[in-house]
């Protein structure tokens, strides 16, 4: 199966930090650039912001937090 229509609109899983100052955000990994500006970005843009994303989590054993939602 395609991985992009595996994923939600946005990693984000609600524990944002970079509101609190962090530049990257403890629930989701992303830079406080990326999370301001994730909705203005193409699939484009965003594809390698998500392979990053789920390569960190791989490398930390764990499945991406967004993947846990709703369960």
């Amino acid at each position: 199966m395609n991985k992009a229509k595996e994923r939600p609109d946005t990693p984000c899983v609600a524990v944002c930090s970079t509101g609190m100052g962090d530049d990257v955000c403890q629930g989701c990994q992303r830079s406080m650039l990326e999370v301001a500006h994730w909705v203005m970005l193409s699939e484009a843009q965003k594809e390698p912001i998500w392979q990053r994303l789920e390569q960190y989590w791989a490398d930390q054993g764990q499945p991406p937090p967004w993947q846990k939602r709703g369960k």
